[in-house]
């Protein structure tokens, strides 16, 4: 008898345990997400008292901002996949800056409807999941740029070389999860929740 390979494929490996490990968690990430989202919904329309989210204005350029710093991250793993270190760093900082931008927006965002509009956490249902979702993606957002400095601080002492390629796009996942998220967040709170 013959015996048969277990893989067809012999040049089949294993994924990167760093790609593994960043998929599972943005699994995880995922399913709170999808139970904020849910709850959001969920209370659409039920606050009996207080603002509503039509004083809500829409996002755009913050919205723009993040998106975009999508396409800069990638063109920032491009750069480092072809040893184009200055062209990385440069790639790298301009995400930064736009995940920069989108948190100032929404801190923008955040002192108006408090201040102006009255409307915390506190207030009313609305309050409560509005601030919940898009405070739980402004943590991640936080988190990522957490992750993007560190990174940044170790390429400005020369320490990121091209054969962390892999590495960085690893982490880049991440980044382009919480872009993922906020297209979803953005649509529920800011489209369908108005």
């Amino acid at each position: 008898m013959s015996s048969i390979p277990i893989f067809a494929d012999e040049n089949w490996r294993l994924p990167s345990r760093g790609r593994v490990a960043m998929f599972s968690l943005i699994i995880g990430e995922s399913a709170i997400f999808t139970i904020f989202v849910v709850a959001y919904i969920y209370y659409i329309g039920r606050s009996t008292y207080g603002p509503t989210p039509q004083i809500l204005d829409v996002p755009w350029f913050n919205t723009v901002c993040l998106l975009s710093s999508s396409i800069s991250i990638l063109f920032a793993e491009r750069a480092i996949e072809r040893g184009r270190m200055r062209s990385f760093g440069a790639w790298w900082a301009l995400t930064m800056l736009l995940g920069i931008v989108f948190l100032a927006g929404t801190t923008v965002e955040w002192k108006r409807l408090i201040y102006t509009d009255g409307l915390s956490i506190r207030t009313n249902l609305f309050g409560t999941t509005f601030y919940s979702l898009v405070g739980l993606h402004a943590t991640h957002v936080v988190v990522g740029l957490l992750m993007l400095s560190l990174v940044m601080i170790f390429t400005l002492l020369g320490r990121v070389e091209q054969r962390h390629a892999e590495r960085i796009q690893v982490l880049s996942l991440y980044w382009h999860f919480v872009d993922a998220v906020w297209v979803v967040v953005f649509t529920v709170v800011y489209m369908v929740g108005r």
